[in-house]
């Protein structure tokens, strides 16, 4: 299905939009709110929160929130409709995380959560931080808006959760950081999501989130930079319909006028699209306007699709997807039961925004090696997930679930800077003293109060067999003949 850009989220917005972007939560996602979420995407539910009675059962009382004391001083047991939640003790440090563990983008959430573990799973081993232990609190938001909200609301009211980390995705980020921002006092900051989106970049809500990876401003202008290069002028767009397939259209388009174009055509789709789903609609738009290139912002399943669909109605140029895609799910879903594998991929590349998981003359991917071999964490079930039974293939290797150990290699520097008695008044300070970090990359990391994104270089990567490669050289492999 092909939706008007004008239906698309837009991206994060007032406090109003949380408490309108939490009037579509349904029974089941937060026990505070007693909503309920189902297995389908944008359906009704039958009890809808009001603005009044989120204030009310949730965001009201934040001011006496576990979080709100020192890590130390939470003690007794909180009340979580009919049982007991453990807070955080003494030997603990909990870090709240709402992803995709179910839904069409669950392999996400999953390789991210599974790099952070094997990282976390080393430090637990070794004594912890200062002596304590790193525990994550994991929720599941299907890659959905409306759930994301619910969930953070009970992680930093219920959960005793000491700081957020690892979420997926635009759309879920952008509804969460207004609720940051009315709470900014309370310093509850958010941790290396999984989206290169501007609005956890840049003002009014860029002071409460601090980046690991480069933006989609950078992918899509690196992209853009060498499609021109090599003569692809005319550049397409398919997108997902909302604010992350917003950020990277805005993204090409900035960069395409850098060289004096505009879009040679764009096409969308909504999100949670699966891969069975037909893209012939959105290929025969495209086709129609002769790109030398087409620049995907997506997920794996619905970018799959599109990459079928576009060998099969003979649109035969690169198509290119940005870092959040997941390339490996993207790769194995095309690969899956053809006799000629390399047939749907061959007009793939993709940009990445952490080095090959391959290249081990970098110290972090050789520890990444190391322990993703010996902990070989395994998919969460410490979690409720909204849809269950959802078969889920781990990848032993993934250019996502390097990110999420990357993610939280820095995050346990920063605990650590602030010594033995971790507290969020300090945090941004601990953040501020991380300067010119060798995080084990070939590049350096550095904060500060007018830098809160740690990396920069973007990577360019191609199928070869089951796994993406570098790319060496664009002229020889995309070049117009």
């Amino acid at each position: 299905m092909v939706v008007p850009k004008e239906t698309a989220d837009a991206g994060a917005g007032s406090d109003i939009d949380v408490f309108n972007t939490a009037r579509n939560i349904r029974k089941g996602v937060s026990r505070m709110t007693g909503c309920r979420v189902g297995k389908g995407e944008g359906a009704v539910g039958s009890r809808l929160v009001t603005r009044r009675s989120l204030i009310r059962s949730g965001l009201a009382a934040l001011a006496a929130a576990p979080w709100a004391r020192p890590l130390a001083a939470a003690t007794g047991p909180v009340r979580h409709r009919g049982r007991n939640v453990r807070p955080a003790q003494e030997g603990e440090i909990v870090l709240g995380v709402s992803a995709a563990f179910s839904g069409p983008s669950r392999g996400l959430g999953t390789e991210l959560y599974r790099g952070s573990m094997a990282w976390f799973n080393h430090v637990n081993d070794n004594g912890g931080v200062n002596g304590r232990r790193i525990v994550l609190k994991l929720t599941d938001d299907g890659y959905q808006p409306d759930p994301c909200v619910a969930n953070t609301i009970q992680l930093m009211q219920d959960e005793s959760v000491f700081l957020l980390f690892g979420y997926v995705g635009t759309p879920t980020v952008t509804r969460v950081l207004p609720l940051l921002k009315r709470f900014g006092d309370e310093q509850v900051y958010l941790f290396f999501p999984f989206t290169g989106a501007e609005p956890q970049r840049e003002p009014p809500y860029g002071e409460f989130a601090f980046n690991l990876r480069a933006s989609y401003r950078q992918e899509t202008a690196g992209l853009v930079d060498n499609f021109v290069r090599i003569g692809r002028r005319r550049v397409a767009v398919f997108y997902q319909n909302d604010a992350y397939g917003r950020s990277g259209w805005a993204g090409v388009r900035e960069a395409l006028a850098a060289h004096g174009e505009t879009m040679a055509g764009e096409a969308t789709y909504m999100r949670g699209t699966q891969f069975d789903a037909s893209m012939r609609a959105q290929v025969e738009i495209l086709q129609g306007q002769s790109p030398d290139a087409v620049i995907c912002i997506g997920a794996y399943q619905a970018c799959a699709a599109f990459a079928r669909d576009a060998v099969d109605l003979g649109l035969h140029i690169p198509v290119a997807n940005v870092s959040f895609v997941g390339s490996e799910n993207l790769l194995a879903l095309l690969r899956e039961g053809r006799e000629d594998p390399e047939s749907h991929t061959r007009f793939l590349v993709n940009s990445q925004v952490v080095p090959s998981y391959e290249d081990t003359s970098l110290a972090a991917v050789r520890e990444y090696h190391e322990l993703m071999e010996r902990y070989n964490p395994e998919p969460p079930e410490n979690v409720d997930r909204i849809a269950e039974g959802e078969p889920y293939e781990p990848f032993p290797q993934s250019f996502v679930s390097l990110e999420g150990f990357l993610n939280a290699k820095l995050i346990t520097e920063i605990i650590a800077r602030m010594g033995d008695e971790p507290d969020r008044s300090r945090i941004e300070q601990a953040v501020f003293a991380v300067r010119n970090y060798d995080i084990g990359v070939g590049e350096r990391v550095s904060f500060g109060p007018e830098r809160r994104q740690g990396l920069d270089r973007v990577y360019y990567t191609v199928p070869e067999g089951d796994r993406f490669v570098p790319l060496e050289d664009w002229e020889s492999r995309f070049a117009i003949s």
